[in-house]
């Protein structure tokens, strides 16, 4: 299967090649480097010149912005009905992963189509995009976990910015693992968990998180907070080498076991206006119930 965020406005993929993309973010052009990205670029056009921003990779890792143009520090984007803050980092990011667009639009569907009060655990959160489309499709409560506090204010931000501060929506800054267990220990129950596990990452005790070793034992963990009837599981990752399959083995090995319902996985892609090609952006599973 494969997903793809074509209902974009305000967001882009110009075009690609030679391990690079140009995008556009709202009026911004930027262009960035991409490791899937291993076909050539037919023509380096003007606009492939002359961007607004430009990243760099360091041979020694890392990076920088190179600014051709000018622009602001950040600026905002919408999709639909909801609104993000855009700001280039320091690690080639924006603040968005515009292909999780694809999942949004279904986070909102679920929700809606419930009919029923959904609670939604969002599990490394970053800056909210499944939070805001939780609480947009109706959640009556959404709990935002991740380990940056700059993403969970800029979550916040994001939240305040599609006119949504008045939903419930917690925002907690804490080591994933932590959480799930405290929250097994409060009893507290969810009918949906959303997560977005890096491949590699530190939480902020300095605990190390490395997605092959850690990822079942802690889908594992976290179905011990879901409630009696859950509505939907989802996971993305961007782990390189992995194949979809590995999502889909991990769920039905797991949450499937418990609870009936559909499983599927699939990639996620964004597609590329020059040429007609899409590019990957990543792999998910999803559990979902049938009723």
């Amino acid at each position: 299967m494969l997903l793809l965020a074509d209902k974009w406005k305000d967001y882009e993929l110009i075009d690609t090649g030679d391990g690079e993309k140009l995008e556009r973010w709202g009026k911004y052009i930027l262009r960035r480097p991409d490791p899937q990205i291993i076909w050539p670029l037919h023509k380096e056009w003007s606009l492939w010149k002359n961007p607004h921003g430009h990243y760099h990779r360091s041979s020694k890792g890392g990076g920088q912005w190179e600014y051709k143009k000018d622009m602001p520090e950040k600026w905002t984007i919408k999709y639909k009905d909801l609104s993000f803050y855009i700001k280039p980092t320091g690690f080639k990011h924006t603040g968005l992963f515009p292909e999780q667009a694809a999942n949004w639009d279904w986070i909102i569907e679920k929700i809606k189509k419930a009919n029923r009060p959904i609670k939604v655990l969002n599990l490394f959160a970053y800056t909210g995009g499944a939070t805001v489309a939780a609480a947009y499709g109706g959640a009556e409560e959404v709990c935002h976990v991740d380990a940056a506090k700059g993403m969970v204010t800029w979550a916040k931000e994001n939240l305040e910015l599609s006119g949504l501060k008045h939903k419930r929506v917690r925002f907690i800054v804490d080591d994933v693992f932590k959480f799930v267990q405290r929250e097994i220990r409060r009893g507290r129950k969810y009918d949906a968990i959303i997560m977005d596990p890096p491949s590699y990452g530190r939480g902020p005790g300095g605990e190390v998180w490395k997605i092959e070793d850690k990822l079942y034992d802690f889908i594992e963990l976290c179905m011990n907070v879901l409630s009696d009837e859950p509505l939907f599981f989802l996971i993305n990752s961007y782990t390189s080498g992995f194949s979809p399959i590995v999502l889909e083995n991990i769920l039905n090995s797991s949450i499937g076991k418990k609870y009936k319902g559909k499983i599927y996985s699939g990639e996620i892609g964004i597609p590329i206006t020059k040429t007609g090609l899409v590019l990957p952006c990543g792999i998910l599973g999803r559990w979902e119930s049938l009723k």
